[in-house]
């Protein structure tokens, strides 16, 4: 019987990519989704792959969500957290909204949606939980004090929790992107990518999205048991954890 995998943010960029490999590997997949109602509906047009919308900041909303879904479709067994939202500034200039907005999507969003599976995952003595978080989690960034923390945090998190799960069958693992092709990043002109951006990376190129969705794959499968509190840095080797 096919195991239902649950990506957050999983309509768009990373995330639908994540999404997609679930799907061709045979996973029944759920995609979460926040906002944009259009690139959902697309997205289940071209793929088959359900998407459900809430806000991973509402705890309740979460509970309600993954109800829905293991109604649906049967009980979660792998989450991958990806959802995860920017407010760039300045710290003399970020707001209490800006650090507030980012901290609860991207950190507090992987407790509640993490939270809502762990009983299950507990009662059956399985599950696999994999959190994007960012190389800008590891080696922090100028502008991104709430985005570096809130990922920072999410690595806390998973190597606390692999040791709770251990026991029960459940890995925890963490994957840090570095500066992966999406359409956001793409959308950075070219002269900045060519001459600021990739110059850092090592392998000379951008990340394909394809790229870290093979390492959820890897974490997702009964292969990688043995693998938990671990973060792979998918990034070029632009930066060494």
């Amino acid at each position: 019987m096919s195991k239902v995998a649950l990506v957050t943010g999983g309509s768009r960029g990373i995330g639908a990519s994540i999404s997609k490999a679930l799907k061709d590997a045979g996973y029944i997949v759920a995609a979460n989704y926040a906002g944009n109602d259009d690139a959902a509906t697309a997205f289940t047009e071209d793929t088959g792959i359900k998407t459900y919308k809430w806000s991973v900041a509402d705890y309740d909303a979460c509970a309600a969500g993954i109800a829905q879904i293991e109604a649906d479709l049967g009980p979660v067994e792998v989450l991958v957290n990806n959802a995860g939202i920017t407010r760039d500034a300045m710290f003399h200039k970020m707001t209490p909204q800006q650090w507030k907005e980012v901290i609860d999507t991207n950190l507090t969003g992987v407790f509640n949606m993490t939270h809502c599976v762990w009983s299950g995952m507990r009662d059956r003595k399985f599950g696999r939980v994999i959190t994007i978080s960012s190389i800008n989690g590891q080696k922090g960034q100028a502008g991104q004090a709430n985005y570096a923390a809130s990922k920072a945090g999410d690595l806390g998190f998973t190597k606390s929790l692999a040791q709770e799960g251990a026991r029960a069958g459940i890995t925890v693992n963490a994957i840090c992107p570095g500066y992966i092709g999406t359409e956001m990043v793409r959308a950075i002109p070219e002269k900045v990518l060519n001459e600021r951006i990739i110059p850092q990376i090592p392998v000379g190129r951008l990340g394909e999205p394809e790229e870290v969705a093979r390492a959820v794959l890897f974490l997702a499968s009964d292969d990688s048991g043995f693998i938990t509190g671990s973060t792979i840095s998918a990034n070029g080797g632009q930066y060494f954890a």
